[in-house]
């Protein structure tokens, strides 16, 4: 079972990549849940979504303690919330920064085996006009990981999104894809 553990604030798309990327795995023939956590209900609050690939006997309906991959929607989110925790060593972390990965990995403080960075809040303002990274991110995950297809991924957002969105936020998942920079330890 590959854990995802996914940190942002409300009114980022948290939820909805989670959710994305659980409607990707189905549609490559994975099983695949997603769930959301939320503290305050409002925008702006810290949120943590979920999301578990493998096996349908393995899968649980809990807080992932121990992820496999962390996704880190809002720059700022691990100076408020110890986003790490639980990290398994050798796990995989995407994160919306300005930052290098090797400038990332010290900022976190965290031995991980891969770090996929990208600015993904540029990316979605450039493409859509609005600070919501998630589909950026998306296309990071993909790149990043390895785990799922750019194309599910589009496949996702075409489902999530109506016409004229779907097709800006698959701009901003390919722009992701292409502009991530990965660190492999």
């Amino acid at each position: 079972m590959i854990e995802i553990r996914l940190h942002g604030r409300g009114g980022q798309g948290v939820v909805a990549s989670g959710e994305m990327i659980a409607l990707a795995a189905v549609y490559e023939g994975k099983y695949c849940r997603a769930f959301p956590f939320y503290g305050s209900a409002r925008r702006g609050s810290p949120v943590v979504a979920f999301a578990q690939i493998g096996e349908m006997d393995e899968a649980t309906r809990c807080y992932v303690y121990t992820p496999d991959i962390v996704l880190i929607l809002d720059p700022e989110i691990p100076k408020a919330v110890d986003v790490t925790t639980g990290l398994k060593r050798e796990g995989v972390i995407i994160w919306n920064t300005t930052l290098s990965p090797e400038e990332a990995l010290k900022e976190l403080d965290v031995e991980v085996s891969k770090i996929g960075v990208v600015d993904a809040t540029t990316i979605a303002l450039e493409s859509f006009g609005r600070p919501i990274p998630n589909t950026a991110l998306l296309g990071a995950f993909v790149k990043t990981t390895g785990l799922l297809k750019l194309e599910s991924i589009e496949k996702a957002i075409r489902k999530r999104f109506p016409g004229e969105i779907a097709e800006k936020n698959i701009v901003a998942a390919r722009r992701g894809y292409e502009e991530v920079r990965v660190y492999e330890r």
